[in-house]
């Protein structure tokens, strides 16, 4: 079986980075047969109006200029439906996500392309697939009341059909770097090729 793994960086530091570092070492444990690169240093365009009119006119009703406004979206959700496995290495910046990984996820989340709704509700219609997040935080414990990253994350993935999410921590680096990167390491060594 072909494998694809979507290997995505948020963090705004290229070098030293804790997240950079456990996201690319998940990656190389995957072992998979293709992987995509999309590192959100460079980044993405945040939504406006003309975005959002583009998006919400019928796909065969859009103009030239509304595809090209488009364009960028269409091609990161091509690398997600492309995706088996989603590897998305983060920091918690202000116990949240960084702009950049936020501005992607309003790319990604797009009403009948990742989900739909219903008369029972939203569906995510990226059904199958599985996310391994890396996350690296200074004083902030993963999935305590004031991590709105981790949070936030699984819910956004699981909206649009993510559900399978597995959590890789380095946090609270600034009170034990030594044990949370232990910590860390072993979780990486734990997870499913």
């Amino acid at each position: 079986m072909t494998s694809t793994v979507l290997h995505i960086d948020s963090s705004a530091r290229s070098e030293n980075s804790v997240t950079r570092g456990l996201s690319a070492e998940i990656t190389a444990r995957l072992n998979a047969d293709h992987v995509i690169r999309r590192d959100l240093a460079t980044p993405l365009p945040l939504l406006d109006e003309a975005w959002i009119g583009a998006n919400f006119t019928p796909a065969d009703q859009r103009t030239d200029d509304q595809k090209a406004l488009l364009a960028q979206s269409d091609a990161l959700i091509a690398e997600l439906k492309q995706a088996d496995t989603i590897v998305i290495g983060t920091p918690i910046y202000n116990f949240s996500v960084p702009s950049t990984l936020k501005a992607w996820i309003d790319l990604v989340a797009r009403v009948g392309v990742t989900f739909s709704y219903t008369d029972n509700g939203p569906i995510g219609l990226l059904e199958g697939k599985r996310a391994i997040i890396a996350v690296a935080s200074g004083g902030t414990q993963a999935g305590s009341d004031i991590d709105f990253a981790t949070t936030y994350l699984r819910h956004v993935l699981g909206f649009i059909g993510i559900t399978e999410v597995e959590l890789v921590a380095a946090d609270q680096l600034s009170m034990d770097a030594d044990g949370s990167m232990a910590r860390a390491k072993s979780a990486i060594a734990a997870l499913a090729a």
